[in-house]
């Protein structure tokens, strides 16, 4: 992940950029599973790329305990370590990686300009953003204090670990009812925990929630809190809150799962590139392609569908390639 969220107040003046524009030929705004591979992928292809990791070097996995689902790792690897050996691998072919995160930038011609840290200037021939995009959450305390430890914003990610078990899934949209859906098929029992008194997704979502006998709609409630001895045991929930009738209730369960959305971190960016509703960048066809020319966007912040390290790493991987080729031809 790379947060580029709320920027808007920390950018600097026009003017106040510090030093003169370091020039570099290949930029890669973020890290990850795609900003990672692109890096790779950039660096065996001579474009001596430079790699800013962002807040988070190594994204939204470096908060995931077990990774299982990677090709490579049969016995499963932790997030961190996964990302640790990718960044080691970038920086083998000779990747510049640096701390910093992008806090402006200027894609209205070329060489790009990209501002660091609100006061170093990158010009670059290209870019490669791959910033990712960041789960949203209620903003309870127990989100933090049981990360890792039965909070995820992710269950094709981590409901595995909770097969025969109960769980719960914050939201009422599509994705809240995919999340659903998918830990229905491993765990005993999915408490769907929706704030209002009616589904907000699609009808043939809502209707294959309903004919799932082990989902159980809990209707207007809303999340109090979460308790457990270091793991996530239960939930306390509020029944109607604001109403007459409200109340508290507790459930018993060993996930939660939040499903109420992503950020994708696209906000430096929106004056040049498009979007999609949410902030999603958008690519041209099956490329890694912007409507700028040189700018190439890859991982989470341009796939609001899969959000997998091993479908980020493949777009890494176009995103370098199509970098490759357009300096390529700019140059010949």
């Amino acid at each position: 992940m790379f947060d580029t969220m709320n920027l808007s107040d920390k950018q600097p003046e026009k003017g106040k950029v510090e030093g003169d524009a370091e020039k570099v030929k290949c930029l890669i705004v973020g890290s990850g599973p795609a900003g990672y591979t692109a890096a790779i992928y950039a660096a065996r292809a001579n474009l001596n790329p430079v790699m800013y990791e962002g807040l988070q070097p190594g994204g939204q996995l470096t908060t995931t305990t077990e990774v299982e689902n990677y090709p490579g790792y049969p016995e499963g690897v932790t997030g961190p370590v996964m990302m640790e050996d990718l960044k080691k691998q970038a920086a083998r072919f000779g990747t510049d990686i640096r701390w910093g995160m992008a806090t402006a930038a200027d894609l209205s011609k070329r060489p790009f300009k990209i501002t660091i840290d609100n006061k170093n200037l990158i010009e670059a021939e290209s870019i490669i953003i791959a910033t990712g995009a960041t789960a949203k959450y209620l903003g309870l305390e127990d989100e933090q204090k049981y990360a890792g430890g039965g909070v995820s914003a992710c269950a094709t990610c981590d409901g595995f670990f909770y097969r025969g078990k109960d769980v719960a899934v914050v939201g009422g949209g599509d994705t809240a009812a995919e999340e659903a859906l998918y830990l229905a098929g491993l765990c005993n029992k999915v408490y769907m925990v929706v704030r209002r008194d009616v589904l907000r997704a699609s009808k043939v979502m809502q209707d294959r929630v309903e004919k799932t006998p082990n989902i159980e709609i809990l209707w207007k409630h809303q999340t109090k809190g979460l308790f457990g001895d270091g793991v996530v045991e239960g939930a306390e929930l509020y029944k109607n809150k604001g109403e007459e009738n409200e109340e508290t209730v507790k459930i018993k369960i060993d996930g939660f799962f939040l499903a109420i959305g992503h950020t994708p971190n696209s906000d430096i960016f929106k004056d040049y590139l498009d979007l999609d509703d949410v902030g999603y960048i958008q690519t041209l066809g099956t490329t890694s392609k912007t409507n700028v020319p040189g700018a190439f966007a890859c991982g989470d912040v341009m796939d609001s569908q899969y959000r997998q390290a091993v479908t980020a790493a493949g777009t890494g991987c176009k995103a370098a390639m199509d970098a490759e080729r357009f300096i390529g031809e700019m140059n010949s």
